[in-house]
């Protein structure tokens, strides 16, 4: 159940990609990051959000073939590798939750980048949830 509940890191990525880059101004055709303009804000939260997502995948699958898998030893190192990456998520999750609501904190708000707040604000709530699901993982 726990895995299903962890594709909340594809909402981060999603919210990030799709509409936390903004443009400076209407003339200009660069795109800045929404987080204080802070470009790896944004590349942290999706690099993040695409690695939990992939071991999230990962692990969903070797939980389907775990009753298959015939050696002890096999199956330790599944659950060791799952606790550990689930505990090193967790720990990326809690980064990537200070590191965006900071520069959240340190953005000011100008008519471009107030498009983009929804998103913003939704990438750093479920980053938020996020730690609660991969920790409640671990464990």
């Amino acid at each position: 159940m726990l895995r299903i509940i962890s594709i909340f890191s594809i909402v981060v990525f999603g919210s990030i990609v799709n509409e936390c880059y903004v443009n400076r101004d209407s003339q200009s055709s660069e795109l800045l990051c929404i987080f204080n303009e802070n470009e790896s804000a944004c590349s942290y939260g999706i690099a993040v959000g695409i690695i939990a997502f992939f071991g999230c995948i990962f692990f969903f699958v070797v939980d389907l073939y775990f009753q298959q898998i015939s050696s002890v030893k096999d199956r330790k190192r599944a659950v060791l590798l799952d606790l550990g990456f689930s505990g090193f998520l967790s720990f990326l999750w809690f980064v990537a939750f200070c590191f965006l609501a900071n520069q959240w904190q340190r953005t000011t708000m100008s008519r471009g980048f107030s498009q983009g707040a929804d998103a913003a604000r939704a990438a750093i709530t479920f980053s938020f949830f996020s730690i609660i699901v991969w920790v409640s993982s671990a464990l």
